[in-house]
């Protein structure tokens, strides 16, 4: 694949498409969100990098050919959506239980190192543990990659979106780890955490009833 083969109407369709659903609103979105405005930038970046991570470890399997072959195997993806499905209510159970206390919301503050750990690790599990990953990946992947431009043409398409999935989540971060979003963040608390239940809380409840 050609540097110009890299903005083919195909790839341009497929970075497109991917930028929209990264940039809408979602459980990791949201949840970057979240960490952003009660615990700082560098908290958000490290839950965002675990969500990336995740995002990586789909795409290269998408990119190899690997992630068609586990689609395959049905016992793999029930799997991956029971545990999916029950880790998301599980999100949805906290953020329920912070929007029903009464204790305001503490000043963002330095995480200790392995507190960051734990951010990155929650970020990870959120996205391996999405099924739909799997299937969006290899749907980009068919895209815009034609057929005879091998491993370096679909390792190329996935590094330009991995990168658009980093402005995004990147973006994110910074924007609501602002003062200004902090203070509004105080202001709505209940509000933000009783949407984060519900987001969490259906998209679990979808992924367990779904047959796909």
């Amino acid at each position: 694949m050609t540097g110009n083969a890299l903005f083919t109407a195909n790839v341009l369709f497929a970075y497109s498409a991917y930028f929209v659903g990264t940039a809408s609103p979602g459980p990791s979105n949201l949840a970057i969100m979240s960490i952003a405005t009660t615990s700082g930038r560098k908290a958000a970046f490290m839950f965002a990098a675990g969500v990336m991570s995740g995002s990586f470890f789909w795409a290269t399997l998408a990119a190899l050919g690997l992630s068609a072959v586990l689609t395959a195997y049905s016992g793999f993806i029930v799997a991956v959506k029971v545990f999916g499905g029950l880790y998301l209510l599980w999100l949805a159970f906290k953020s329920g239980r912070s929007a029903l206390a009464a204790k305001p919301v503490a000043p963002a503050s330095a995480e200790k190192p392995q507190s960051w750990r734990r951010l990155y690790a929650r970020g990870a599990l959120l996205h391996l543990t999405n099924p739909k990953a799997i299937l969006v990946w290899i749907s980009v992947v068919a895209l815009a990659s034609p057929a005879d431009a091998g491993h370096f043409g679909m390792i190329a398409v996935v590094a330009g979106c991995l990168c658009i999935g980093l402005i995004v989540f990147g973006g994110y971060a910074m924007l609501f780890s602002t003062s200004s979003a902090r203070r509004i963040y105080v202001a709505i608390r209940r509000w933000m955490d009783g949407c984060l239940c519900v987001v969490f809380g259906i998209a679990g409840v979808r992924l367990l009833s779904s047959r796909t």
